[in-house]
């Protein structure tokens, strides 16, 4: 793998195994907000899901013309970064939709950014393991971080996961600053 694979990688895994700690422990969370039930935790996730459906598609067009990659790649990731924090300060069940909305718009930017970056980057004949790495190791991180997550809500609660969750974020999308810096230079 080279320089700029390994970066994607630290970074991705930084941020989707830091979403891996909140992914288990969102329903519950949402539950105890006024307006939450188990349909409003679906909505939620319907919310994201649908936002990020609706962005990568039209976006993954305009960045591949794009050579400014590693910018739109960290706005996505910092917008990504924010949603822990918001949970933080949420009293409605609306909040919580709003961000969401936020989460799929930094995903539908980041997710094709990302890929586009780390497909550019692939070493020729080791296409398949190097994808292969990748799956790997964001699968081993983001189920290690799930159990982590429930343990840690259950020992310290939600604002401390969040926390947590929001800073290994910010520290992924401090490694793509490298790249930024790395792509204005070259």
């Amino acid at each position: 793998m080279n320089r700029t694979q390994k970066l994607l990688l630290i970074s991705d895994l930084l941020v989707l195994t830091g979403f891996g700690l909140v992914t288990p422990i969102l329903a519950i969370y949402i539950n105890d907000v006024q307006g939450g039930d188990v349909l409003a935790a679906g909505l939620a996730s319907t919310l994201f899901l649908l936002t990020k459906s609706l962005v990568q598609l039209p976006f993954s067009q305009f960045i591949d013309r794009r050579r400014d990659k590693a910018r739109w790649l960290l706005l996505g990731t910092g917008l990504i970064t924010i949603v822990p924090m918001l949970y933080i300060f949420i009293d409605h069940i609306y909040q919580v939709f709003l961000a969401e909305i936020l989460y799929g718009l930094g995903s539908g930017l980041a997710y094709p950014t990302w890929m586009g970056l780390w497909s550019a980057n692939l070493n020729k004949g080791q296409e398949g393991f190097e994808w292969s790495v990748y799956s790997t190791a964001t699968g081993l991180g983001t189920a290690a971080t799930a159990a982590a997550g429930a343990a840690l809500a259950s020992i310290v609660g939600f604002t401390s996961t969040f926390v947590f969750t929001s800073l290994m974020c910010a520290l992924g999308s401090g490694i793509l600053l490298i790249l930024e810096r790395e792509g204005s230079e070259g």
